[in-house]
């Protein structure tokens, strides 16, 4: 057992002028719309989960003495000066990183910091894969900042990369690896970008930049980093004007239908992708997200069941941000009113067909959806949970018609890419099993000690049957978000991306903030959302009745309700918080070969940069959160993908700090000196090559 060594942690002040968390002004304007900045779209008047509580016959009797933690003290003080992070009240022990652990957690706690760089646990060693505007199609030119092209960025890997996903190619050391690209951030590409006067060329190299990326990646064995490939069989670039098809039961419906496109099965382009998955048969799946920010004239819009309809999905203003109006007509809705309803969907991308039409899945329903995971139930259905990244938001469920083909013959592919387009769309609604006067918003724990309670999964349509009153099949599938609206759903503090544990079959899905909770007018704390003002977010665990993913019931409880693990508000699966990691904004999960889960954070609102944590979810070790690597400044940290022998993470938004541009970079991440930062992959691997966290 090694010796016991002080590892000493402190958090670091509110980095100011970020908005309105540890986002920069500049980021939420250009990924959605800053849509902090407006009310939560949700206005319906089903019933708050408050109110649900207040159904529910307690099951609880009298408070038990010391159970409960006490409510939280002041807030962080400002920023000051220095990149890295002082020395901590907290001090964690030796277990964070001595001796040999049998979780397969078994490194030393990265520390909060504020540097430039991609800070690992020690005896780690990371590395580039890929940046934007590296080649991803042979022929592609070398990246130029300073001359580019929308028939450049088209050939090269897009910009801020959000999912990662690896699909194994032949050979045990090759893998295709899918990456979306979420958004542009105009003036992070362009120096003297004018925003009210954007240049043709510029729109088209947004439009380039945007969609998705494949590109082989071999491991080297020797250096343990991942090399990409110019494959001419299989790297390919889809962009926002990249045909789709469109399956379902939604395909051909009139709400999708344009003049370009009459038969409302075919649409140009993917863009606002955030979270996804990688299927059992090896496609990819990518959520198309933050899409109402990149239409405009919502004002058009006069028939007030249209407008309903808009409104709940964001609806756009005058004029978006990129002005890609201006060369598009169909990014008018004054002029193609439909364009906006063959966005917020599910994308399939098969990276074993380079040539092959992405597709659009409309059984999955439409919001703004974060990602996708896939779970293959006993009987051979599978099962899609999906998260709608919104305020006040819904966790959705959906089990196929049909059950999967074993085996990796062409046949059974064609097969299971059809198992997305035929089943059953729910929508979550919880219920929490303490007293009322117990949840009153500070994130006190109730007396029995755990937020947790019991839930069900409503169904809203399957097929062409509707089980929503006043709503068609094709209505539920076009306008979900009204119809889980009216089937009484749960509205959440941002549900994010969601993953089921390959070794228990519960189910976890990370929820970033809502600190609109608890306003006037809005849903107070609740057991499954127990703070007001939540700006630090938690982590959702749940078990489908009797394991079976297919079920209508199911139990949950809270693992992680986040923040400072030295104030009363946070809550880490029942784990000595002295011990612990601090963390803000989860967003993205996986899992390790060991069953631990793997959380990467969004919008950092404790101050230092956003980073990635590991946690064992069962045992004694359980809520025990560390982190083992932290992004450069003003980056997100999306997609990470846990191999036994490196681990993957998006680097998304590098220095979009609050007063930057390509004029005043603030950040020189990854290439250094007086460079741009670069939206990037990176892998970490130990550098004896051994397997991770061992």
């Amino acid at each position: 057992m090694s010796a016991p060594v002080d590892r000493a942690r402190r958090l670091l002040p509110l980095l100011l002028p970020n908005h309105p968390l540890g986002r920069s002004e500049t980021t939420c304007l250009y990924r959605c719309a800053n849509a902090c900045a407006h009310d939560a779209p949700n206005t319906s008047d089903n019933a708050y989960f408050g109110d649900v509580v207040r159904e529910v016959v307690s099951r609880r009797g009298v408070l038990k003495a010391g159970a409960v933690l006490a409510v939280a003290g002041a807030g962080a003080t400002a920023l000051g000066t220095g990149t890295a992070a002082a020395a901590p009240d907290v001090t964690i022990d030796a277990d964070l990183g001595g001796g040999r652990r049998k979780d397969g957690l078994n490194f030393t706690a990265v520390a909060p910091n504020t540097e430039d760089r991609i800070v690992t646990a020690d005896g780690y060693e990371s590395a580039v894969v890929i940046r934007w505007g590296d080649p991803v199609v042979p022929g592609a030119p070398a990246f130029d900042f300073d001359h580019q092209t929308p028939e450049a960025q088209a050939l090269q890997f897009g910009y801020n990369n959000d999912f990662c996903g690896l699909v194994p190619l032949d050979g045990w050391n090759r893998w295709l690896m899918g990456s979306n690209h979420e958004y542009t951030t105009e003036p992070f590409l362009h120096k003297g970008y004018d925003a009210n006067n954007p240049t043709e060329a510029q729109v088209k190299i947004g439009w380039a930049a945007h969609g998705f990326s494949v590109v082989v990646v071999e491991q080297d064995h020797r250096s343990g980093k991942l090399v990409p490939k110019l494959d001419r069989k299989y790297n390919r670039r889809i962009t926002a004007t990249t045909p789709f098809a469109v399956d379902g039961p939604a395909a051909g419906s009139k709400f999708l239908k344009t003049s370009t496109d009459p038969t409302g099965k075919r649409v140009l382009g993917t863009f606002g992708n955030c979270a996804g998955g990688v299927t059992p048969w090896g496609t990819i799946l990518s959520g198309e997200e933050n899409f109402n920010g990149y239409f405009a004239g919502g004002a058009s819009i006069t028939d007030p069941v249209a407008l309903a309809r808009a409104t709940r999905y964001g609806l756009p203003g005058a004029a978006t941000e990129r002005k890609w109006e201006r060369f598009d007509k169909r990014f008018d809705l004054a002029q193609e009113p439909n364009e906006f309803n063959r966005f917020g969907w599910v994308v399939e991308i098969d990276p074993h067909e380079k040539d092959s039409a992405p597709v659009k899945h409309t059984a999955l329903g439409r919001f703004k959806h974060e990602g996708c995971t896939i779970r293959v139930a006993k009987d051979g259905r599978v099962v899609a949970y999906m998260g709608d990244d919104e305020r006040f938001d819904y966790i959705y469920k959906y089990v196929s018609k049909n059950k999967i083909v074993k085996g990796d013959s062409r046949r059974a592919r064609e097969q299971n890419k059809k198992l997305l387009s035929d089943g059953t769309l729910y929508v979550a609604k919880f219920s929490g099993n303490s007293p009322v006067a117990e949840i009153d918003g500070t994130g006190k724990l109730p007396s029995d000690g755990h937020f947790d309670g019991t839930g069900e999964w409503i169904k809203l349509v399957s097929g062409d049957r509707s089980f929503v009153d006043g709503f068609t099949a094709e209505e539920v599938y076009v306008f979900t978000r009204l119809a889980a609206d009216k089937a009484g759903a749960t509205k959440m503090d941002r549900p994010e991306d969601i993953e089921a544990s390959p070794r228990t079959g519960k189910v976890y899905a990370a929820l970033t903030n809502n600190t609109d909770r608890g306003k006037p007018g809005k849903e107070a704390g609740t057991e499954i959302n127990p703070r007001v003002g939540n700006k630090n977010g938690h982590v959702l665990e749940w078990e489908e009745n009797r394991g079976d993913p297919t079920a209508t019931t199911f139990r949950w409880t809270l693992l992680l309700v986040c923040g400072d693990p030295s104030t009363a508000d946070t809550y880490f699966g029942g784990y000595d918080k002295s011990q612990v990691s601090p963390i803000s904004c989860p967003d993205n999960v996986a899992f390790d070969s060991s069953g631990n889960l793997w959380i990467s954070t969004d919008g950092n609102a404790l101050g230092s940069n956003d980073g990635l944590f590991a946690v064992p979810v069962e045992g004694r070790y359980r809520g025990r959160v560390k982190q083992f690597l932290t992004v450069p400044k003003g980056a997100e940290t999306c997609g990470p993908v846990i191999n036994d022998r490196f681990i993957l993470v998006s680097v998304q938004h590098p220095g979009e700090i609050t007063g930057a541009s390509a004029d005043n970079p603030l950040s020189h991440w990854p290439d250094g000196g007086a460079s741009q930062p670069r939206p990037s992959v990176v892998v970490a691997w130990k550098k004896d090559n051994g397997r991770i966290c061992d």
